[in-house]
């Protein structure tokens, strides 16, 4: 099976080069509209909870208010304009069915980027310490690469870290939008916008991703085993945390065991679309 090796290594060295400067994100978007494409997408890609269908309006507003350029406010506008007029019922249905139930609509962003079990798990620790500079702490129980909190983390807490994760896990964030577009789905809008705020896509890297979609990772790149081929369930809570913990176990630069508050703050979710915490 295919392994984009070059594309992985392009994307991983551009965030290191926007760790150092800056800088690697697409061209004409400022600070205040990233922080609000970021925030709004950290809220529409969760579960349509009633606290989410209730916030639509403030969502939207907060996109007026930033200036967030039109075709990326366009995009967004489309899962809000779903969400708005669904049926919860529904709705929550079929973001069960489209995220929770296939690979492909996976959105932890580690899954398609790293090898074996170690190193998933090396990357989810990884994560984890970007977090923990910034002051932050997720308890075990939680996996730090879920596309909601690494939105939220860019838009609430260290727009240039979040964007070095997001630039780190390409190929994933790539596939994830290329699966929606494909199926249909009222949230490619808003994984279109994310895409839509990093550097565009050269002509080799687009042939990288869309093999790997067309291939799916083999089964030393998702690096879990016993978790079968391209179409079946997504990896468990449970399994990557495993991961995590056999990483750590050989890690010299990463603890091990639960993470303590230390008097810093708790990785939470937004209560608000502000761009901050409350």
């Amino acid at each position: 099976m295919y392994r984009p090796l070059k594309f992985l290594s392009k994307w991983t060295k551009r965030a290191a080069d926007h760790a150092e400067s800056g800088g690697q994100t697409a061209p004409g978007i400022d600070d205040s509209a990233l922080h609000a494409v970021f925030a709004a997408a950290s809220w529409l890609i969760d579960y349509p909870g009633d606290d989410l269908l209730e916030r639509l309006p403030q969502i939207s507003a907060l996109l007026d208010q930033a200036g967030v350029p039109d075709h990326l406010k366009d995009d967004l506008d489309e899962t809000i304009g779903h969400l708005g007029a669904g049926d919860p019922i529904g709705l929550r249905a079929d973001y069960v069915e489209t995220f929770d139930t296939r690979r492909r609509g996976c959105l932890f962003l580690t899954y398609f980027s790293n090898g074996d079990t170690r190193k998933r798990g090396q990357a989810l620790l990884e994560i984890k310490e970007i977090y923990r500079a910034a002051g932050l702490d997720m308890d075990e129980s939680q996996l730090p690469d879920h596309l909601t909190y690494v939105l939220e983390f860019a838009a609430g807490h260290d727009l240039r870290a979040g964007v070095r994760i997001l630039l780190s896990n390409r190929a994933g964030i790539e596939l994830l939008r290329l699966h929606l577009d494909e199926i249909g789905s009222p949230w490619a809008g808003t994984i279109r916008a994310v895409c839509g705020t990093l550097p565009a896509l050269d002509g080799d890297d687009i042939h990288a991703v869309e093999r790997l979609a067309a291939e799916g990772p083999a089964t030393e790149t998702v690096g879990l085993d016993g978790l079968g081929g391209y179409g079946d369930l997504p990896p468990s809570a449970a399994e990557t945390t495993a991961a995590m913990t056999a990483a750590a176990s050989v890690s010299s630069g990463a603890a091990a065991g639960p993470c303590s508050a230390g008097g810093k703050q708790t990785f939470i979710p937004l209560t608000d679309v502000t761009g901050e915490r409350s």
